[in-house]
């Protein structure tokens, strides 16, 4: 209940402030924009406390904090631009066992399973995984309006000590190499989520391999 009620103050506090400087480079522009954002961190932190079962406070903030983002840019749009980028990514991965899919609120997801792009236990990208970024690069710098949200999952094997570090250095690690290839750093936010969003059991090697994961999303953010 303490870490609800911490979590629910963090958001009423996002909330207010307009979360003016939850995103990189992302300013308020006007009360719009600042009540756009708060309600974003509302319906953003109550998603984020759903799809953990209600007991993860690490969901609920990032919840917030990713609906505050939205709600301050407006949301999303699927352009010409969208649909030709999730096409490339679409041709770039293939056979490679990324997923691509545009989600529900038009962003482009890869879901990138941890055993294709790094090695267990560590954060290094594996020579496979680059020639996948290399491509996802390009498109990026094709559609040059879009940002960039990366988020790291582990399995539950080994302690939260170890996970939630391991998560985000994962998609530290993704995002710095495409920066590297001329993606702009202003582009990009991360988190790393540990072991707390598992897409199945943990009880199987079949299933910790599916929540040892990197997820990329893409988005263009409505005007």
């Amino acid at each position: 209940m303490q870490r609800q009620l911490t979590a629910l103050a963090l958001m009423s506090t996002l909330a207010f402030s307009g979360c003016a400087s939850i995103n990189q480079g992302m300013q308020s522009t006007g009360s719009g924009t600042a009540i756009g954002a708060g309600l974003g961190a509302v319906a953003g932190a109550i998603i984020g406390n759903a799809t953990s079962g209600g007991s993860e406070t690490r969901s609920t903030i990032t919840g917030a904090l990713i609906g505050a983002a939205i709600g301050a840019g407006g949301g999303y749009v699927w352009s010409q631009r969208m649909q030709a980028q999730k096409a490339a990514l679409d041709k770039a991965t293939a056979g490679t066992g990324v997923d691509v899919s545009k989600t529900a609120d038009n962003r482009i997801k890869l879901d990138i399973p941890a055993d294709v792009s790094f090695d267990v236990n560590s954060y290094t990208i594996k020579s496979n995984f680059r020639s996948v970024l290399d491509k996802f690069a390009q498109t990026m710098k094709t559609n040059a309006v879009t940002t960039v949200y990366i988020v790291g999952h582990t399995d539950s094997s080994g302690s939260d000590a170890i996970n939630q570090p391991l998560s985000v250095n994962r998609a530290a690690s993704t995002r710095d190499y495409l920066v590297g290839r001329g993606v702009a750093s202003s582009r990009f936010n991360i988190s790393g989520m540990g072991s707390t969003q598992p897409v199945a059991s943990n009880s199987t090697e079949a299933g910790l391999a599916q929540n040892r994961r990197v997820e990329i999303y893409i988005g263009e953010e409505a005007k």
